[in-house]
C-alpha cells in the first residue's frame, strides 16, 4: 500500500500536469478529477494485474520476504524520485524490486521468461509509439485547424482537453493501479500456495478495492514538484498541445490495459508531450530537463534490482 500511495503521488503529474500547466483546470479541481477516475479505471479490470503477478517470479519459488523486499525497494525509489521532481516508473521500479529480489532468493530460475519478455517488450516501445503518436497527432492538429483564428482553437480544445485530461486519468488507473493488484495476489498466492492447491491465479475483489482507493488518494495528495517538471519544465503547452499529448497517451494505455501489456504511464505521457513538442521546433524542448529523466530512467532497473536483493539479505537475517 506504500508503494501503491507512492506510485500515485508521483504519478499525479501523468493526469494533471498538461491540463493544470494550460490553465484549463484549477489544480484543486484536477486533483479531484484525476483521483476519482484513477479509482474507477482500477475497477475497469485484471489482465495487467495477472501479467505482473503471475509473469515476473514464480510464486512457488519464493516467500513473502521476497515480495517485501522488492515492494519496498521500489517505493523507496518512486518517494526519492518524488522528492527530486523526478517523474520516474513505477512499473519499472516495481517490476525491477520483485525481479531483483527474486534472484536474491532463488537464483535466476526463478524468473519466468516468457512473462518478462512480454512486460519488457511493452515498456520499451511503448515511449517510441508514444513519441511517435504525439509528433504525429500534433501535426494533423495544425494541418486541420492551420486557418482557424488562434482565440477559436484555445477555446475549442480547452474543452476538449478536459475531456482528454480524464480519458488520460481512467487509463493511467486501468494500467498502473493493477500492478499493485498483481503484487498483492503474488503475496497471496506465494502465502497460501496456489500453485500446489491447483488455485487459478486470480485477483480478488477486496485486492482491486483497495489498490484503487490507495491510488486515488496518492494522486489527490500529489507531488507538485513533478507536475511543474512535465507540465512546464519540459515545453510550454497551450490547450491544443496539452490536448494532443493527452490523447495520444490515454489511446495507447488503455489499449495495452485491454491487451494486457503493462506500460509505464509516465514514460508514455513524457514521450507524448516531448513528441509534440517537437512539432515546432527541436529547440521549443528543453532537452536538458528530458535527459536528466531519461537518465532517471536508465538507473531505475539496476538501483530497484540491487536494492530489492540487499534488503532480501537484509531482512532474510532477522526474519
Amino acid at each position: 500500500m506504500i508503494f501503491d500511495f507512492a506510485n500515485g503521488f508521483n504519478d499525479a503529474a501523468n493526469a494533471i500536469a498538461t491540463v493544470v500547466s494550460t490553465r484549463v483546470l484549477r489544480p484543486i479541481t484536477a486533483v479531484l478529477m484525476a483521483a476519482t477516475l484513477n479509482f474507477a479505471g482500477a475497477l475497469s479490470g485484471t489482465a495487467v494485474a495477472k501479467v505482473v503477478g503471475s509473469g515476473v517470479v514464480a510464486s512457488d519459488a519464493i516467500n513473502l520476504t521476497t515480495v517485501a523486499a522488492g515492494v519496498s525497494a521500489a517505493a523507496a525509489w518512486v518517494l526519492l524520485a518524488t522528492r527530486l521532481g523526478l517523474p520516474v516508473s513505477g512499473s519499472h521500479s516495481l517490476i525491477a524490486g520483485i525481479a531483483g529480489a527474486g534472484v536474491a532468493t532463488g537464483g535466476f530460475d526463478v524468473l519466468i521468461t516468457s512473462g518478462l519478455s512480454k512486460i519488457l517488450l511493452g515498456l520499451a516501445l511503448a515511449p517510441l509509439i508514444g513519441l511517435a503518436g504525439g509528433y504525429i497527432l500534433m501535426l494533423a492538429l495544425y494541418w486541420g485547424f492551420r486557418r482557424a483564428n488562434p482565440a477559436t482553437v484555445s477555446g475549442i480544445f480547452g474543452r476538449l482537453q478536459m475531456v482528454s485530461a480524464a480519458a488520460m486519468a481512467y487509463s493511467h488507473g486501468s494500467n498502473d493501479a493493477q500492478k499493485t493488484m498483481g503484487i498483492i495476489a503474488l503475496a497471496l498466492a506465494t502465502h497460501y500456495n496456489w500453485a500446489q492447491a491447483g488455485t487459478p491465479f486470480h485477483i480478488p475483489l477486496w485486492v482491486i478495492l483497495l489498490s484503487g482507493t490507495v491510488m486515488a488518494l496518492g494522486t489527490y495528495l500529489g507531488g507538485w514538484t513533478v507536475v511543474r517538471t512535465l507540465g512546464v519544465r519540459i515545453v510550454q503547452m497551450r490547450p491544443v498541445n496539452g490536448f494532443a499529448a493527452e490523447a495520444a497517451a490515454a489511446s495507447l494505455i488503455e489499449s495495452a490495459s485491454r491487451l494486457g501489456f503493462p506500460l509505464s504511464t509516465t514514460h508514455v505521457i513524457t514521450s507524448t508531450i516531448l513528441g509534440q513538442g517537437s512539432t515546432r521546433r527541436l529547440s521549443a524542448v528543453r532537452w536538458g530537463v528530458a535527459r536528466g529523466i531519461v537518465i532517471a530512467w536508465v538507473l531505475t532497473f539496476p538501483f530497484c534490482a540491487l536494492l530489492a536483493a540487499g534488503l532480501f539479505k537484509l531482512l532474510d537475517l532477522f526474519l
